[in-house]
């Protein structure tokens, strides 16, 4: 066996510069390695979106592209599979259907349904006709699809069955712009009727296809600089905004994605295969499809309950995972539990291995050769559970805790990374390399085409040429998007002197790797005059045991911080048992004495990390359910939606502040 030396990723093509003149302090501009003599040119024949499916269908007729589960008796099936040229014919058909209904380039369509192969026809048929794909997405908020829809002017809406009704409903005003709706399979002739009442065309899928068919049209390619889509954000506060992405970006992305792969000796091939989950509405799973597309590879989207996930892992066996943190801490807590039910000499041999492996990657071996004894004695039962095949996991949206980050590179016989990036920046801006422990806990190094630099934050604080170097994260480079649909103010606030301005605060070691620790838009102040940034203080009170996660709360008009927390429900029905409480796990979470052991908890966890005293929660919330986009709480990313949850939590978060406020009136008195 031997270690890896230590890897360089990243060169500085610019010193960083000192504030003046009322011009902010800029930390120097990292790039990759990858691209050292200049951003890499794109082929001729790879210059948009369409170019390369176009090209991989050409390249690859015969091998499977798109599998789904067909539902028998309410049971999903096993994978049936569509292939290049199966899905290229539906393209064309799809594309020519489009022309009979009169949509001209340029225009706007939608997409609007959970993952599934209608949802890559429909987006490559926009592709291939010069039209602009809109995906829609309910999640972003109720009525956001009327607002795109009209924001956008849409044309036309690709639809899965279920949200037909959604659309028909008389508070979707915008539908009365829309010239067809094309569902995902079929359609009532109740929908169809109600269609036409309103001017509406509403085909079945098959019915659509065929028009297509008996009415062919050659493919309009589009340029590399026509839009390619306008994907909304699922923003944290107001309407949703429309980021615009060119062809040329797209295919820079592909580009960039393949460079990095290929510098390794795993590469991808056409036997590998993608589990897809995330919303293909989002742009991470959008560009991951786009990349194994270029490589002919084959992608098999879940069922779609995200609660039986495992299932779809083993009945496709991937070869690439890509979660949110989210995902792999249900993972992580599945196989600790699995752990926890085995013998107590088998926990000690399994705790021992893994510590083993663990200091061996440190020391700069890779996961295939730190430990192949303990992989073969504990850690392939892991592997087993995801499938059995699983070459690489990636994990992104958010950053994810260092612990659970090092048990998923021990204990999977995979290699996994982190990513951080944007809808703004085609999805990675950064990207960690595998098998380069040095990384763990960061959000890696700039990607193929991106350059990166930090930002002076003076009233948080943070300095990018200080020790350790912080400030906002600004990205400049070829993956990045024209700006926001009809906001040109929107546009120039976010995109000036050249950079995007993302409003994440990052740390930046000395060789360009970033570290996302803090969100600068989410700071309030406190009455004393204290500045307080909540996404860090949330991550350091998300660690005790019975927090499964926890809402940070405090205004200018209160002096300390309250919170609502999920309590962890395995947990605290544990804590519950060995203090003799009985009851529902909603029944245990409204007991005073859980509140008071869950912010002792808290208090303790902010002396650990020696928080100073206004940052200190003072009176918490529980809530047995978890933060959920029902209740339009959290975005499709699992971002909290501040303002939503201070409406929905107001009048317990007063009780807490009255209770506190009545404690202290109490200890003025004595």
């Amino acid at each position: 066996m031997e270690a890896n030396p230590k890897n360089v990723f990243t060169i500085k093509v610019e010193d960083g510069k000192p504030g003046k003149d009322g011009q902010l302090a800029v930390g120097p501009v990292f790039r990759s390695v990858l691209a050292k003599d200049g951003f890499p040119q794109l082929e001729p024949d790879m210059q948009t979106s369409w170019d390369v499916f176009r090209v991989a269908a050409g390249k690859y007729p015969d091998n499977r592209m798109l599998g789904w589960r067909p539902f028998k008796d309410g049971v999903p099936g096993p994978y049936l599979w569509k292939s290049y040229k199966e899905i290229y014919d539906e393209v064309l058909q799809a594309g020519s259907a489009l022309q009979q209904l009169g949509v001209k380039p340029g225009s706007r369509v939608g997409i609007y349904g959970a993952n599934c192969p209608q949802w890559i026809v429909a987006m490559e048929a926009c592709n291939g006709y010069s039209l602009i794909c809109v995906p829609l997405y309910d999640t972003l908020g109720a009525g956001a699809v009327d607002y795109i829809i009209d924001h956008a002017e849409i044309d036309v809406v690709f639809i899965q069955d279920k949200k037909i009704k959604e659309v028909l409903s008389p508070n979707c005003k915008s539908a009365k712009r829309l010239k067809a709706l094309v569902a995902f399979t079929s359609a009532t002739s109740e929908q169809i009727k109600e269609a036409d009442n309103i001017g509406m065309k509403m085909y079945a899928w098959n019915d659509f296809l065929k028009v297509g068919k008996d009415n062919p049209c050659q493919p309009c390619p589009p340029q590399a600089s026509d839009l390619c889509t306008i994907m909304y954000t699922s923003g944290t506060s107001g309407q949703p905004k429309g980021v615009m992405l060119t062809h040329e970006s797209h295919a820079m992305y592909v580009k960039g994605v393949n460079l990095f792969m290929d510098q390794f000796d795993d590469k991808m091939t056409t036997d590998d295969v993608f589990l897809s989950f995330l919303p293909l509405a989002h742009i991470l799973d959008r560009m991951i499809e786009e990349y194994f597309f270029h490589k002919g590879a084959s992608i098999g989207y879940y069922h779609g309950d995200l609660n039986a996930l495992r299932d779809d892992i083993v009945e496709l066996k991937p070869t690439l995972l890509v979660g949110v943190p989210r995902v792999y801490e249900r993972i992580y807590e599945g196989i600790l539990k699995a752990i926890s039910e085995l013998r107590p000499l088998r926990r000690v041999i399994f705790n021992a291995l893994y510590n083993r492996k663990l200091a061996s990657m440190k020391a700069g071996y890779s996961h295939k050769t730190a430990s192949p004894f303990a992989d073969m004695l504990a850690f392939r039962k892991v592997k087993a559970r995801l499938g059995g095949r699983l070459r690489l996991l990636i994990s992104g949206g958010a950053p994810l805790s260092n612990e659970i980050e090092e048990f998923m590179r021990v204990t999977t016989c995979a290699y996994f990374i982190q990513g951080y990036g944007l809808t703004e920046t085609l999805g990675p801006s950064t990207v960690c390399y595998i098998d380069d422990m040095a990384l763990v806990g960061s959000a890696g190094v700039p990607a193929t085409y991106t350059e990166i630099r930090l930002e002076e934050v003076p009233e948080m604080g943070y300095d990018p040429l200080g020790v350790p170097s912080r400030g906002e994260v600004c990205i400049r480079g070829k993956s990045l998007f024209a700006g926001y649909y009809k906001s040109p103010e929107l546009t120039n606030e976010a995109i000036f002197d050249g950079w995007f301005h993302t409003g994440d605060i990052g740390e930046m070691t000395p060789d360009g790797i970033l570290k996302i620790i803090d969100r600068k838009k989410n700071i309030f102040k406190l009455s004393q005059g204290e500045y307080v940034a909540v996404e860090y203080l949330e991550k350091v009170y998300g660690f005790p045991p019975l927090v499964e996660d926890i809402w940070v709360y405090g205004d200018s008009f209160r002096s300390s911080l309250v919170a609502v927390v999920n309590p962890h429900e395995e947990n605290t029905m544990k804590w519950a048992e060995s203090n003799g409480y009985k009851g529902s796990f909603a029944e245990i979470c409204k007991l005073e004495g859980l509140k008071e052991y869950i912010l002792k908890e808290l208090t303790a966890v902010a002396q650990k990390n020696k928080l100073r005293g206004f940052e200190y929660i003072k009176g918490i919330v529980l809530d047995p359910v978890p933060f959920d986009i029902e209740r339009d709480l959290v975005t499709a990313t699992m971002k909290k939606k501040r303002k939503n949850m201070l409406n929905y939590y107001q009048s317990e978060i007063d009780a807490v502040y009255k209770k506190l406020e009545a404690q202290k009136n109490a200890a003025r008195v004595k």
